[in-house]
């Protein structure tokens, strides 16, 4: 059981840090015009690259999680930790605003996902 949980920990950090480093690398990126000017400059793109490493080692980690766990279980608690992760790095990294409204819909999602992931 203790190994299932890191793997799936594992999934939910690099799904979040994907999404981050590919924030990180859509900003860097600047306002393209053409299309195939934008996608030049992705390739070209370290932190798109980093993201889409990311992403692949989160898919690993969950497909993982999913040979031993409920769908039912594992998606959910997956994408509302995400959601977590995402939103406090946002918040520090991007200086998003992190309101009392927020905060208190992180406190709902966190309560989600423990009523979820102990049924």
């Amino acid at each position: 059981m203790a190994k299932q949980i890191i793997m799936l920990m594992m999934a939910i950090v690099a799904n979040g840090l994907a999404n981050v480093l590919v924030k990180l690398g859509a900003t860097s990126l600047g306002s393209e015009k053409k299309l195939s000017a934008f996608i030049v400059s992705s390739l070209k793109n370290v932190y798109i690259w980093s993201g889409l490493v990311c992403f692949g080692l989160a898919f690993v980690f969950y497909t993982i999680v999913l040979t031993r766990n409920k769908l039912s279980v594992a998606y959910p608690v997956m994408t509302s930790a995400g959601f977590i992760i995402v939103s406090l790095f946002s918040h520090f990294l991007f200086r998003e605003d992190f309101s009392v409204m927020k905060i208190v819909g992180v406190a709902i999602i966190a309560v989600g996902i423990w009523i979820v992931s102990t049924m």
